[in-house]
């Protein structure tokens, strides 16, 4: 398998966007934010059908997530080992069935346990999309496919809730059959992925071993923490605390604060997009410095805004930061990890994404209820500037 190299003009632009392991790959990425964004608005439906209560439908989020914190790294050892397509295939077969099945099931212990399932299955295709991304490409081009792919992402981070939300007008179930897209994928991923394999024939100990000496080095674990606390960031100052500062503040209804929200994905996708360009002129040390100072800028001008649809413009500079820098994270981190170790390292980084995803609601609530809304947006913006020295200090 020939391996695309150094850097991305624009002439040859269109013909990457056009490559069938490009485009099966970036199939992979809108299954994984599918599991949860789609399903969102069918909750308050299902709550009155099925005659549960708003806590226990917050569970069908948690049992889909646990998997990948659990999961997720050995999947990636699985990966390395294995094979990336081996594992590939029948990840998206149970991701669609057991999430597909969700929507033809009564009993609500049941759907938890296909959630469960469904989440063994995502905890693997958020790992192995950027590493066969890595696999493929090499330098600038790199970049360029994983600034793409993050755009995709942010794409259907933003669209999913406004499908799921259209075809719940019709019954709670019809979300949940979204998934079974993932079989189809599956069968092509079989017949038309052509990706590197890793060859791997260290005793289990040895590669363990490998792993975890590669891994013990300054700039990976200063790629991991950045990657913790820029998540830890977005859902706990943004995602989870903005929602009710425009509620309780400015009486947004729920349609204005997902648009709004919304602004920071849209970003985000167009600027992801451009991230190889950017990064021909600026190196991504520099590229994080500006994403994590228009982090703080953002997070610092929100409990300044006078007026409801002001708010657009700190979710436009966050979306920004956010766009220039998960890409360049990615990229660098995959520039640590050899073929034969890669799944493993994006697992791994998979796993800590996680744990800020986790803890980053639950500390902010926290402050939000000792320090009031501003604490958090400017606890958030501290948090940016500390990301800054990690930086300056840990990463070339």
């Amino acid at each position: 398998m020939k391996r695309l190299e150094n850097t991305v003009t624009d002439k040859d632009t269109e013909k990457i966007c056009f490559d069938a392991n490009l485009l099966l790959i970036f199939g992979v990425t809108l299954m994984v934010v599918m599991g949860v964004s789609s399903i969102f608005p069918a909750f308050p439906g299902m709550a009155r059908e099925l005659d549960i209560s708003t806590r226990k439908v917050g569970l069908l989020i948690s049992f889909f997530a646990l998997p990948g914190v659990i999961f997720a790294p050995v999947m990636g050892v699985i990966a390395d080992r294995w094979g990336r397509k081996k594992l590939l295939v029948p990840s998206l077969l149970l991701f669609g069935t057991a999430g597909g099945a969700c929507a033809f099931v009564e009993n609500f212990n049941v759907i938890l346990f296909l959630r469960c399932c469904q989440g063994i299955g995502a905890s693997t295709l958020g790992t192995l999309n950027v590493t066969i991304l890595g696999d493929l490409y090499t330098g600038n081009r790199r970049t360029t496919i994983l600034g793409y792919n993050i755009s995709v992402l942010s794409i259907g981070t933003a669209s999913y809730p406004a499908i799921g939300g259209a075809l719940a007008q019709y019954g709670w179930r019809y979300p949940f059959m979204l998934p079974f897209i993932a079989i189809p994928l599956g069968i092509l991923v079989i017949f038309f992925l052509n990706t590197p394999e890793p060859k791997n024939k260290q005793k289990f100990n040895d590669y363990i071993g490998k792993v975890i000496e590669s891994i013990k080095n300054k700039q990976t674990i200063g790629l991991f923490a950045l990657g913790v606390v820029t998540f830890l960031v977005l859902y706990g100052s943004l995602i989870t605390c903005l929602p009710f500062l425009l509620d309780k503040s400015f009486g947004a209804s729920s349609l204005i604060i997902g648009l709004i929200m919304s602004s920071v994905s849209f970003t985000s996708a167009v600027i992801s997009t451009k991230i190889g360009v950017i990064t021909r002129y600026i190196s991504r040390k520099t590229v994080l410095i500006i994403a994590f100072l228009l982090y703080a800028s953002a997070l610092m001008i929100i409990p300044f805004v006078p007026i409801l649809w002001g708010f657009v413009a700190p979710a436009i500079i966050f979306g920004f930061g956010l766009g220039l820098a998960v890409p360049s994270l990615q990229s660098l981190l995959m520039e640590k990890a050899p073929i034969k170790y890669r799944a493993a390292y994006m697992s791994i980084n998979n796993m800590v994404l996680r744990v800020g995803q986790t803890l980053g609601p639950i500390l902010m609530g926290i402050l939000l209820t000792t320090s009031g809304i501003e604490g958090v947006f400017y606890a958030g913006a501290g948090l940016s500037i500390f990301m800054i020295f990690i930086t300056l200090m840990m990463i070339h």
